[in-house]
C-alpha cells in the first residue's frame, strides 16, 4: 500500500467573485508522478502555489506527511542570491553538480538575474530545487525556456526519480514519459486517471461518451415525465409527490452539458504568390559569436518549417532578420511582394494591464475579415478564442498567463497573415488550445515557420526542419524533429559500428577466438536462468497491461501496477541484453 505524502480534502479558491475550483479532493502518494491538466484560467498554477505554501486558500484541508520536504519550481522563477545563504556544504555540492549537468557555469550562476536569459534563470532555479532533494517536487511548466537537450536530460532524470512529482506542463511527450497518474480539473471537479497521458486521453473520451449516453437516457425519460407533470391534476397523493421530487432531480441530469469549449480557428487565408523569400550568402555574427555563415535558402510556397537548436544558437535572431527587425551583416534576403507576415513571439505581448480585453482587439480592428466574405465584430471574433461576452469586458490584468497568450494569438491571427512566424508559441497555452492550434496550422493555406522546443507540437505540424548546431552550422533536414532524432541515433550507431573493428586490431584473430569461445559452466547456468526470468517477466508485463486496460482493477492495484510497469520494462531490457551477449557463445 503506497504511503500518502499529501491528502487534499475539499479545497476551494476564489479570486474576487470568480471561483477557480471548489471542494476538490485528491491524494499524492509516495513516488507517484502526477500530471495536472486543466484549461487556462481554471487555477492550475494557483493550486500548485497553495500546495507549496506560497498562497492561501478559501477552505478545505491539506494534510502533509510529517517532515515532508517540498520543492517548488514556479512558472516564472526568481533566483535571489541570498537564497543560498546558510545552505549546508552538502547542498552546495549537489547544487554545483546540477549546474554542471545543466551547462551553467558558476560564474553565470553568480550573476544578477537581469544579466541572465530566461533559459539560464530556469536552469539555475531547477538546480536549486533539485539540490534540496525534496520528497515532493512541484513543477509549474518546467520545460518553458529550456532547449531540447535540457528537456530530454530533465525528462530522463525525472522518469527514473523516486521523488513524488506533481507537475503542470503543456509538453505532451514530457507528460507521457514521466507521469504515472493524470489529474484533470474540469468544471471545478477532479477526475483521476491511473496511467500516463496516452491512457488519460483514452479514458477521458470514454468518460465523456458515457456521460453523454447518460444525459441522452435522462433526456428520453425527462420528456415522458414532463408530459405527466403537465397533465397531472393539482391534488397530489404522497406517491405523486415522490414522483414530482424525482422529476426535478431528473431535470437536473437531463440539462447537464459537457462543455467542450474549444478555440475555433476558421480564418480564411490571404493570397500568397510563388515567390516567398530567398536568402543568398547571408552572414550574421555578434563579435565572435557566429549566427549565420554563408547561409542560402529558397523558401517554398506553403512550406511548414520547424527550427530547433540549443539556446543561444541564433534561432530567434534568424527570424528577426527575416522580418527586417535585425540587420544581417552581408548577403541578401529577398522577400516576395505578396508576403504578409504574422509574428508571435515570447516578447511580443504589449498589452496594457488596465485595458479591457475587447479594447485590445478593437485597437487593431472593429471588424475582422474571415476571408470568405464573412466579417465578424471584435466581440464575435473574441468568442472564437474562448472569451465569452462577460469576460471581454474584464481587465487584462485579471487574465492568467495562458489567457494572455491566447489573446495575443487572437491579435496576431486577426490580421489575416499569409506567412506565420511563431516563436515558442506553446509556452503557457493549455493542451486543448494547442490541439486546436495544431489542427489550424496543419490546414493553414500559407507559409509557416515555427521555432519551438515542444517536440509533440513540431511533429504534428512541420514537414521540414532546420537544426541550428551553433557557430553558423545549420543542418537542413527533410522531416520532423522526431524523424531527425531517429536519423541522428541511427547515424551515430553506424559510425560507432564502423569504428569498432579498429579497436580489435590489437587482437588480430579476435573474431575467430570469439567463435571458438564457449560458455563457462557458470555462464550456462546464467543463460538458462535468464530464459526462465525473461519468460516470467514477459508474462507479468502482459498481465499488468491487460489489467490496466480492464475496468475491474481497484485504484490501489492500478497505482501499484503503474509503478511496477516501468521497473519491469527496464529489468526485462537488461536481461534481454545479457541473454543476447551470452547467446553468441551458446
Amino acid at each position: 500500500m503506497p504511503s500518502p505524502y499529501l491528502e487534499i480534502k475539499g479545497l476551494t479558491k476564489r479570486i474576487g467573485h470568480r471561483v477557480l475550483f471548489a471542494d476538490i479532493s485528491f491524494t499524492i502518494n509516495e513516488r507517484e508522478h502526477i500530471g495536472l491538466i486543466a484549461k487556462n484560467g481554471t487555477g492550475k498554477s494557483t493550486l500548485l502555489s497553495i500546495i507549496a505554501g506560497k498562497e492561501g486558500d478559501d477552505g478545505g484541508t491539506m494534510i502533509f506527511r510529517n517532515d515532508l520536504k517540498v520543492g517548488y519550481l514556479e512558472q516564472t522563477p526568481t533566483i535571489e542570491a541570498q537564497a543560498l545563504e546558510g545552505k549546508s556544504e552538502e547542498y552546495l555540492q549537489r547544487y554545483k553538480r546540477f549546474l554542471t549537468q545543466m551547462k551553467i557555469t558558476e560564474e553565470e550562476a553568480a550573476r544578477q538575474e537581469s544579466q541572465l536569459s530566461g533559459g539560464q534563470i530556469k536552469r539555475i532555479a531547477l538546480s536549486r530545487v533539485l539540490a534540496g532533494e525534496p520528497d515532493l517536487l512541484i513543477l509549474d511548466e518546467p520545460t518553458n525556456h529550456l532547449d531540447l537537450e535540457m528537456i530530454e536530460w530533465l525528462e530522463n532524470m525525472l522518469s527514473r526519480s523516486t521523488m513524488a512529482i506533481l507537475m503542470v506542463t503543456h509538453d505532451r511527450y514530457f507528460l507521457d514519459r514521466i507521469c504515472s497518474s493524470i489529474i484533470e480539473m474540469d468544471d471545478s471537479r477532479i477526475y483521476t486517471y491511473k496511467g500516463n497521458y496516452s491512457y488519460y486521453l483514452e479514458k477521458r473520451q470514454e468518460r465523456i461518451d458515457n456521460m453523454n449516453a447518460e444525459i441522452a437516457r435522462a433526456n428520453n425519460l425527462y420528456r415522458t415525465e414532463l408530459e405527466w407533470m403537465r397533465s397531472t391534476p393539482c391534488a397530489r397523493t404522497s406517491k405523486a409527490r415522490y414522483r414530482i421530487e424525482s422529476f426535478y432531480e431528473l431535470e437536473k441530469r437531463a440539462k447537464q452539458r459537457i462543455e467542450e469549449r474549444n478555440v475555433r480557428l476558421e480564418m480564411g487565408g490571404t493570397y500568397i504568390g510563388n515567390k516567398i523569400f530567398e536568402a543568398k550568402h547571408v552572414c550574421k555574427a555578434f563579435g565572435e559569436h557566429v549566427i549565420l555563415k554563408d547561409f542560402n535558402y529558397n523558401f517554398a510556397r506553403y512550406e511548414k518549417l520547424g527550427i530547433v537548436g540549443n539556446n543561444g544558437t541564433g534561432k530567434s535572431t534568424f527570424v528577426k532578420m527575416l522580418l527586417g527587425v535585425e540587420p544581417h551583416d552581408s548577403g541578401t534576403i529577398d522577400i516576395g511582394e505578396t508576403v504578409r507576415f504574422g509574428y508571435y513571439s515570447q516578447q511580443g505581448m504589449a498589452f496594457k494591464d488596465d485595458q479591457k480585453v475587447i479594447d485590445a482587439v478593437r485597437d487593431i480592428a472593429e471588424y475582422v475579415d474571415m476571408g470568405n466574405g464573412e466579417k465578424l465584430s471584435a466581440g464575435q471574433f473574441l468568442q472564437h478564442f474562448l472569451f465569452p461576452p462577460e469576460e471581454q469586458y474584464s481587465y487584462i490584468y485579471k487574465l492568467s498567463g495562458g489567457e494572455k497568450r491566447r489573446l495575443y494569438l487572437c491579435t496576431v491571427l486577426m490580421k489575416a497573415p499569409n506567412f506565420l512566424i511563431l516563436d515558442e508559441p506553446t509556452n503557457d497555452l493549455d493542451i486543448v488550445t494547442l490541439q486546436i492550434l495544431e489542427d489550424y496550422l496543419k490546414n493553414f493555406r500559407g507559409c509557416l515557420i515555427i521555432v519551438s522546443h515542444d517536440r509533440y507540437f513540431m511533429d504534428r505540424v512541420v514537414d521540414h526542419t532546420l537544426v541550428f548546431h551553433g557557430n553558423g552550422d545549420i543542418q537542413d533536414f527533410p522531416g520532423s524533429y522526431s524523424q531527425y532524432r531517429d536519423w541522428k541515433e541511427q547515424n551515430e550507431k553506424q559510425l560507432s559500428a564502423e569504428k569498432a573493428p579498429v579497436k580489435e586490431e590489437k587482437k588480430p584473430d579476435g573474431r575467430n577466438q570469439n567463435r571458438a569461445r564457449k560458455l563457462t559452466f557458470k555462464e550456462r547456468q546464467e543463460f538458462s536462468q535468464l530464459e526462465k526470468d525473461i519468460a516470467a517477466l514477459e508474462a507479468e508485463k502482459k498481465q499488468i497491461e491487460t489489467a490496466l486496460c480492464g475496468g475491474t482493477t481497484s485504484v490501489d492495484e492500478i497505482t501499484n501496477m503503474s509503478k511496477r510497469l516501468p521497473l519491469l520494462t527496464e529489468e526485462l531490457e537488461e536481461k534481454e541484453m545479457r541473454w543476447l551477449e551470452l547467446s553468441e557463445f551458446a
